[in-house]
């Protein structure tokens, strides 16, 4: 990824969309297990988007470049199937256990291409992003603490991006060459397959799978098939003109500073009935709301009572004050 120029204009990898859960609608052969009970999973694809952001978080500083990550549409698929779909080769299966409330549900797996690792690992280490052209048939001990650090670091924001539907939390597990010797995991468990693009430059683009079982899921099912409004509706007026009556009655306090003179602790020590402490009053003495400066203004009397006489706004009254309810 790091040196590799890319050969085409297209930074999607290739799949078959038979059992996508964000397309169009499955035919499902009668007698066939349902692989994905939820229909159009438009929040899960909508929660990828919003990991896609983290994504680029977590790999850009190892990295040191600015890269591009996005989030491909989504898949459901028995893990046999993702299995059969990837290419051979050396490949990462981090599982990723997953916490609701300090209890179990379930593990999610992360899954990244070996040589990407090992361009990462080469970086970390000062080098330019190298990895060998045949590469070896198992991760190095430092490749492997890389792979768990990076699981370590995608936790946060995979919990961030989940938030909003459930509060999950994820805990890197521990690395397997093999997707065979998964625990909690078997081959027929069908999987919620979310796929993230990471470029950089003209870069050919690698992909970090995050896979979630059906069945940890299915908790949160009228979640996952709600559809995603990109635009709230608009408020009632009446209400809007309410809230702005009531906000326009909310009461504030006005002071103002005429002199803060400064005298030493002598002299303060010896203060009496009837001393008198001199004061300068300017031209212009500040009027004060709450801790901001509202205005500055001249000293005076207006029908018998001190007054001031406002000379210079300081302050952006339509704008920070009612900017927000027009």
């Amino acid at each position: 990824m790091v040196n590799e120029a890319s050969a085409t204009a297209d930074e999607r990898r290739g799949r078959a969309r038979g059992a996508g859960a964000g397309g169009s609608a499955q035919h499902v052969a009668l007698g066939a297990t349902n692989l994905n009970p939820f229909g159009d999973l438009h929040t899960v694809q909508h929660l990828s988007a919003r990991l896609a952001r983290g994504v680029r978080g977590v790999f850009e500083p190892l990295l040191r470049r600015e890269c591009r990550t996005w989030a491909e549409p989504l898949v459901v698929q028995r893990l046999a199937d993702y299995r059969a779909e990837r290419p051979d080769g050396l490949t990462a299966w981090l599982p990723m256990a997953m916490a609701l409330g300090g209890a179990p549900a379930g593990q999610a797996l992360a899954v990244l291409d070996g040589r990407f690792v090992l361009e990462l690992l080469d970086l970390f280490f000062g080098g330019t992003g190298h990895a060998p052209a045949q590469l070896p048939a198992e991760f190095t001990p430092a490749a492997e603490v890389m792979v768990t650090q990076l699981g370590k670091l995608l936790a946060e924001p995979m919990r961030a991006a989940w938030e909003p539907l459930a509060r999950l939390t994820f805990t890197a597990g521990h690395l397997e060459l093999n997707p065979a010797m998964l625990a909690d995991l078997d081959a027929d468990d069908a999987l919620v397959i979310t796929r993230f693009g990471i470029a950089v430059d003209t870069a050919k683009p690698v992909f970090l799978d995050l896979l979630y079982p059906v069945s940890a899921l299915k908790p949160h099912g009228p979640s996952l098939t709600g559809k995603v409004h990109g635009k709230t509706a608009e408020p009632d007026p009446s209400w809007r003109n309410g809230l702005t009556r009531a906000v326009m009655d909310v009461r504030f306090p006005i002071r103002s500073v005429l002199a803060e003179p400064m005298v030493s602790l002598s002299l303060l020590m010896g203060l009496k009935e009837g001393d008198v402490i001199p004061i300068n009053v300017g031209s212009d003495v500040p009027v004060m709301v709450g801790g901001d400066r509202l205005a500055l203004g001249t000293v005076g009397t207006s029908n018998g009572k001190a007054a001031i006489k406002l000379n210079t706004i300081c302050y952006d009254i339509d704008s920070d004050f009612r900017g927000d309810l027009q």
